[in-house]
């Protein structure tokens, strides 16, 4: 017999599925996806989730086998976390509060994670910051039986350029196939809305579904305002427009929040403003959509257009998306530096990998596989879950990636024009105009750049790195000389500010 002991996800193919494995139609999406898990493992085995399109993370017990198994998607769009216990028991879960009400769990801070976190703002790898709790990395399934455990990758990223196709056939192609993953990813009786920036990514989701309404995070900085870009996009397609206006205020006072219910800490300041829109969001419908996937599979960010420049020199530096601190630096401040594991080494593996492809297809594939693991997906499914919403990204799917795996990079990036995602944006013009389409990435920015230096907003900042927290951990003489410098005029500094104060928060909410 097979059972689910946790799920948390949405498949998308299930219409195809049911009828394959003989589900009868009319169930509850909760009955309907349960079945499909468990008749999908009956039928397939450890090969499911190669037969389901969506977003998913379970775990199944199979009683005959005495075997639990663990199941992730293929991107980590949803976490699955584990911890043994000192007695030779398994806790699980999709959160990590989950094991942590469990019996034999015991809390214990893993310090080493924190020199990665400093440089990159999150973790990459299957460690967290607390000691014994893992996570299944993506693409991945782990059985567990009387105490042995087997982890098994059964997909990974990879590219096989397809140079035989014009870049209006790539677009057709795109354009084809996200139309049809449009079709599945609502019922016809759910109400959905959509996020909306100013980019083409969300732009181009809003415009392809049924979402009578988007919503957008603004601010009073029309420098760093999208939402007055975003109002212009809602009112060509017709779509209601919903504006969370973020003041400085609402922001920090969310800091906390954020930081409880990531359960890791996350320095990526838009994660705050990000958890604001979606409560703001969840007042008018529980679903909605956001295009996350889309920079990564197709090149949407400036940095890609040095691919080339960077060239094999790439795998002693890139990490992924962000790169705060160096390690010069962290031996200034930390305590205990750990010189022996470092962040490129945890990236090592990936370039082994992909040796052999161009530059910008290593880029994309350290941040499909470590940037959108640890960072982005994390931020979505935590914040948006804290706010009772669900979050759905029709651009994440594997048919989507697929396209990207084959299209050469000079579709993606091209020196010669000054836009990046270049397929994607020639896709886009079925249904955008030319100058929403081809509008230059500003990203989903925040003002904190400005806030945090202002005396009125960085109490808790400077509360903390005063702190007893801040003396076990740093040489705060250093860390207050980089907050000081920061204040001075350097706003370089205030990302490195910023994820000191995050960890010390976090720190302080767990184990303070």
């Amino acid at each position: 017999m097979v059972e689910i002991k946790t799920y948390s996800g949405h498949i998308r193919n299930h219409k195809s599925l049911c009828e394959e494995l003989g589900i009868k139609q009319g169930l509850s999406r909760a009955d309907r996806e349960s079945e499909i898990i468990v008749k999908g493992y009956e039928k397939w085995g450890y090969s499911l989730p190669s037969h389901i399109y969506g977003m998913f993370s379970f775990v199944l017990y199979d009683s005959e086998k005495e075997t639990y198994i663990l199941f992730r998607d293929q991107f980590g769009t949803v976490p699955m976390y584990y911890y043994e216990t000192a007695n030779g028991s398994l806790l699980f879960g999709t959160q990590i509060r989950d094991i942590m009400k469990q019996d034999g769990f015991v809390k214990s801070l893993n310090e080493k994670m924190l020199s990665i976190y400093l440089t990159m703002t999150y973790t990459t790898g299957d460690e967290t910051f607390f000691e014994g709790i893992m996570k299944l990395m993506p693409g991945r399934y782990m059985t567990w039986c009387r105490g042995k455990k087997e982890i098994v990758r059964y997909w990974k990223p990879t590219f096989k350029p397809d140079n035989s196709k014009s870049l209006e056939s790539w677009a057709e192609e795109l354009h084809e196939t996200v139309k049809k993953v449009m079709l599945e990813v609502k019922d016809k009786d759910e109400h959905v809305e959509s996020f909306l920036s100013g980019g083409v990514d969300s732009s181009y989701v809003l415009a392809m579904s049924d979402a009578a309404a988007c919503n957008c995070v603004g601010y009073n900085d029309e420098r760093l305002d999208e939402s007055r870009i975003a109002v212009k996009t809602a009112e060509i397609l017709g779509r209601k427009f919903n504006r969370c206006l973020v003041e400085p205020e609402d922001y920090f006072g969310a800091v906390r929040y954020v930081m409880e219910n990531m359960e890791v800490p996350l320095g990526d300041a838009s994660a705050v403003a990000f958890a604001l829109g979606c409560k703001a969001t969840a007042k008018g419908t529980k679903i909605c959509y956001s295009g996350e996937g889309a920079d990564e599979f197709f090149g949407g960010y400036n940095m890609y257009r040095n691919a080339e420049r960077y060239g094999d020199n790439l795998k002693t530096f890139y990490v992924g998306n962000t790169n705060i601190m160096k390690e010069e630096e962290k031996q200034k401040i930390l305590k205990n530096y750990n010189g022996d594991f470092l962040p490129i080494d945890l990236v090592k593996p990936l370039y082994e990998e992909n040796e052999g492809l161009d530059p910008l297809s290593k880029m994309s594939d350290i941040d499909i596989q470590v940037w959108l693991e640890g960072d982005i997906y994390l931020n979505v499914d935590k914040m948006s879950k804290a706010a009772g919403l669900e979050v759905r990204m029709p651009l994440t799917d594997l048919r989507i990636f697929d396209i990207a795996s084959r299209m050469p990079s000079k579709y993606k990036v091209n020196s010669e024009d000054e836009h990046n995602k270049l397929a994607l944006r020639r896709a886009a013009l079925n249904v955008l105009p030319e100058e929403i389409a081809y509008r230059k990435k500003l990203g989903f920015v925040v003002p904190i750049r400005m806030w945090m230096a202002d005396e009125r907003y960085n109490g808790d900042v400077r509360r903390l790195f005063d702190s007893d927290i801040a003396e076990k951990f740093f040489n705060v003489d250093e860390i207050k000389a980089i907050f000081d410098e920061y204040i001075g005029g350097n706003s370089d500094n205030w990302r490195k500010v910023y994820v000191i104060y995050t960890f010390l928060l976090w720190y302080e909410i767990y184990f303070g």
